[in-house]
């Protein structure tokens, strides 16, 4: 059976999709998995195990420019990709105009369908083209974790019945060291409610100086990067502004570091995936949403307006003993 996920971003949606092709080689295990994704999140899908092909797209790039050359070239480039073999199911977990359109892409099989959500969930976009493209729409239960979410529409896609816990599959390119002794502060979002004030980040890097770890400070963006520097001076020696890195590459640090504290970031869900010790740290209360489900080495905190350095740390006792 071939398949086709339709997951195109953002990093963070992109993480909660892969349990979801976890459960389809545990139900279908002669599945062919195909995935198209945003180019820049590529390097972590192909990461996912279960993935056969990954084909890149740059929506968000060709929007700047919908009517230049390079997109017409990108859109034409994408649809020969997505009609080089016919898929038995086309699946998208977006539920948005552009993944219905790249849905609409793929070349089907004979008797092949395209699958979608029927209805918005809590807290997530929702668009009603999607219903419109795909042959069959799954209605899911609103109030729902993103990750249960994309577990459940494939599920009933495909007739099978979800079994055990969620299993991320994603790889780092080497296994966890042992005595990996930096802990990476996430500390950039997109959204300016999500961030933890600075204070507290350098409060908390100071407390874990002392404890003998070395603080990381990933950046995604010049302002990002400016943040770890500025917070880096101010923890003091031992904590350091990481270089620009690639998703794999980065994905990678991660993994081989003491754990990552950080706020609801698509980086702090790599984290989760990976399964390091990891503590989210939440100002509105939405953790049911996206944080990490409850288990002993992932532990989101929420407070209004901000939770506590005392809070926190804390919760990195105890994830860190897990």
């Amino acid at each position: 059976m071939r398949i086709l996920i339709v997951k195109l971003s953002s990093l963070g949606d992109v993480v909660h999709a892969m349990p979801a092709v976890q459960d389809i080689r545990r139900a279908l295990p002669q599945a062919r998995i195909d995935w198209v994704v945003e180019r820049s999140f590529a390097p972590l899908v192909e990461r996912c195990e279960g993935v056969r092909r990954v084909v890149p797209c740059e929506l968000r790039k060709w929007r700047r420019s919908p009517l230049s050359g390079e997109t017409r070239r990108g859109w034409r480039e994408l649809k020969q990709a997505l009609q080089r073999e016919p898929y038995d199911a086309v699946i998208d977990l977006q539920g948005l105009t552009k993944s219905a359109l790249v849905a609409r892409c793929a070349r089907l099989a004979e008797g092949g369908r395209r699958y979608a959500l029927a209805n918005r969930t809590e807290g997530s976009s929702w668009e009603a083209p999607t219903r419109w493209v795909a042959d069959v729409v799954v209605r899911i239960e609103p109030r729902i974790h993103a990750v249960a979410r994309s577990r459940e529409l494939c599920a009933r896609a495909l007739g099978y019945t979800l079994q055990g816990e969620e299993r991320f599959g994603l790889v780092a390119a080497a296994p966890p060291a042992a005595d990996g002794d930096e802990v990476a502060f996430v500390h950039g979002t997109s959204r300016v409610d999500k961030l933890w004030p600075e204070p507290h980040w350098i409060e908390l890097g100071r407390r874990l100086l002392a404890e003998g770890f070395r603080i990381g400070l990933p950046h995604g963006s010049e302002i990002e990067r400016d943040r770890a520097e500025r917070l880096a001076s101010a923890i003091g020696e031992g904590a350091q502004a990481w270089p620009r890195l690639d998703l794999g590459t980065l994905t990678d640090r991660l993994a081989a570091g003491a754990g990552v504290i950080g706020v609801d970031s698509g980086l702090s869900h790599i984290a989760t995936a990976l399964d390091r010790p990891h503590v989210q740290i939440y100002n509105v209360d939405t953790a049911w949403r996206t944080g990490p489900v409850d288990r002993p080495r992932q532990r989101s905190v929420f407070a209004e307006p901000t939770p506590t350095v005392e809070a926190v740390e804390a919760a990195w006792a105890q994830v860190r003993r897990a």
